[in-house]
């Protein structure tokens, strides 16, 4: 069958190519970003382009940095896992087969967590991740490459598996990152340096984006980018960006998935996550699931099959070690809605606000600012 779905911004980049483009500006050979000596990606997680519109009058610097046409668009899903580690490989989900949050691991019942579980559900960083990581390939040509994150990021699967290759240096607070990310890129000529800001996705999922709590983040990680701006040499170049952008969903919003629910007939596992799921059927289940989602949820959500979602390109090529990483039947959420299994006895993420994952321009469109040298 035919579905729509929503187009992005006609100029926007891809974010799977944003360190690439880095690089080849540190090569003087990017169609993207002036030539610079070195380069810093300032990542600042949950940061839509819509979110910082909204929200300009606490964001001064960053709200004046760039016009609405500086914006990328992130991958699909517009969650961290897929679109983190589509800009560190420079591949597609597709390839490199981090297609979601928590995706089935082939052959099992493991509904693997690609962001934090790398140790508890038995990934391997080195296989499962079937990219290699734009850093290792740099730091073996011999190109001064940092991490500049958070200390509890240290070590991680999830590092291991898109960021390996790089020296890891950690602060806690994110002026401090933003410092020691501008002094890097000063003394080591031709550094490629991604510094993280994790402080707005995590006041998001607790509050919402329109909260207090986000427009104080807000303010902290614009100060940040003030001070790398100022303090960075003028050789280098700085690019702001994230890996996605964020909805507030309140809890009336909430469809939830319970015993009995014909919603659940044929479902083996609910995977993915509350705006992007990724349904896996039972054998000859696929097309009923479907049919079922369709006729009861097509007004909240775009509902495809997985050779659906294949075909229209939300993946970026597939290769067959990825095809059955992707969910049977995948649910995206329109609007303001977002589906849990209340089955699970967990219910602490219920009580998240903001969400991301869908294919909605609000969780999809992300800045793409140009500092220093690429301004």
């Amino acid at each position: 069958m035919s579905i729509s779905l929503p187009a992005g911004p006609p100029r926007a980049r891809s974010l799977t190519g944003v360190v690439s483009q880095a690089i080849s500006a540190l090569d003087g050979r990017s169609e993207w970003f002036a030539p610079a000596r070195s380069a810093v990606v300032f990542v600042v997680d949950g940061l839509g382009s819509h979110n910082l519109a909204e929200r300009r009058g606490h964001a001064r610097f960053l709200g004046s940095a760039g016009t609405r046409r500086d914006v990328a668009r992130t991958v699909f899903p517009s969650t961290t896992a897929a679109a983190l580690t589509s800009m560190l490989t420079g591949t597609d989900p597709g390839e490199h087969g981090i297609v979601g949050y928590r995706t089935r691991i082939p052959g099992t019942d493991v509904a693997a967590n690609q962001l934090h579980g790398w140790e508890t559900d038995g990934l391997d960083p080195h296989t499962w991740q079937r990219s290699r990581p734009l850093f290792e390939i740099e730091a073996e040509r011999g190109r001064p490459c940092f991490v500049v994150s958070r200390p509890d990021y240290t070590g991680t699967g999830f590092t291991e598996a898109t960021l390996r290759g790089a020296e890891f240096v950690s602060a806690t607070d994110v002026r401090e990152r933003a410092a020691i990310a501008a002094d890097l890129a000063g003394r080591h000529p031709g550094a490629l340096v991604y510094l993280y800001a994790p402080d707005l996705d995590t006041a998001g999922h607790r509050d919402g984006w329109e909260s207090e709590r986000w427009i104080d983040a807000l303010e902290r990680v614009d100060i940040a980018a003030r001070d790398l701006a100022g303090a960075i040499g003028p050789g280098t170049g700085v690019i702001v960006t994230a890996d996605h952008g964020m909805v507030d969903v309140p809890a009336r919003k909430h469809v939830l998935l319970t015993h009995g629910d014909p919603l659940v007939e044929g479902v083996d596992i609910v995977g993915g996550e509350p705006r992007m799921l990724h349904l896996y059927t039972a054998d000859g289940e696929r097309d009923a699931v479907a049919s079922r989602w369709r006729e009861r949820e097509q007004a909240r959500a775009w509902v495809l099959t997985r050779d659906e979602a294949i075909a229209a390109g939300l993946f970026g090529r597939v290769d067959p070690a990825v095809h059955d990483r992707i969910g049977d039947v995948l649910v995206a959420a329109r609007g303001r809605f977002a589906y849990y299994d209340d089955r699970e006895t967990d219910k602490r993420p219920q009580r998240m606000v903001g969400q991301h994952g869908s294919l909605t321009d609000e969780e999809r469109t992300v800045p793409l600012l140009r500092l220093g040298a690429f301004a």
